[in-house]
């Protein structure tokens, strides 16, 4: 649990498919509001759509750098936020906001409980994939509505993440955005009582 970080560097190696289908099982069993399985997973294999979702990220972390300036900007432009261009298996994660699978059973009063339910199904991906040896990194930096463009998604599905997975480069279990000095892991959880 302690090893299931964020992975941005990976090795060339391939991925077995046997290694992938297992994990993509465990994915599938997470909980969903009313059951409505709503995740929608696209394998991003075509060379051109890969350098397009690329391209996304480098224009996305280049204003994300405009944001920040002095000793913040320079620890910024350091940082390996995307392993996009060399993790052999990536995954677009949509939701599918338009399913009428689950008839709409718990997600009437809160809708965004179907975006929960894939971030869920993730979670579960992540550690699923950290037992097969595998490492997992949730790119965020993206500009969602030019992604789903890019990918051809239907209306309705909503972007979750951009999945990279592979053979990580190294095993540490410090996050690398705290070795590189950009924030430290809180001691321990607060919870309040009230």
């Amino acid at each position: 649990m302690r090893w299931r970080r964020d992975v941005r560097r990976f090795r060339a190696d391939p991925v077995p498919e046997d290694s992938l289908a297992r994990a993509l099982q465990v994915f599938a069993l997470a909980p969903s509001v009313g059951l409505s399985e709503p995740w929608r997973l696209l394998r991003v294999e075509s060379p051109a759509r890969r350098a397009a979702c690329l391209a996304n990220f480098r224009d996305c972390n280049a204003r994300a750098l405009d944001g920040f300036d002095g000793d913040r900007a320079a620890t910024y432009s350091r940082l390996k936020l995307s392993g996009m261009a060399e993790a052999p298996i990536q995954l677009a994660v949509f939701c599918d906001d338009t399913t009428t699978k689950g008839a709409g059973l718990g997600a009437a009063t809160m809708p965004e409980t179907r975006a929960y339910s894939v971030v869920g199904a993730i979670i579960h991906l992540w550690l699923a994939l950290r037992a097969e040896g595998l490492g997992l990194g949730w790119i965020s930096i993206l500009d969602p509505l030019r992604l789903a463009t890019e990918l051809d998604v239907p209306d309705g599905w909503r972007f979750i993440g951009y999945l990279c997975i592979g053979w990580p480069e190294e095993d540490d279990i410090v996050p690398e955005l705290e070795r590189a000095g950009w924030e430290s892991r809180s001691p321990a959880l607060h919870m309040e009582r009230r």
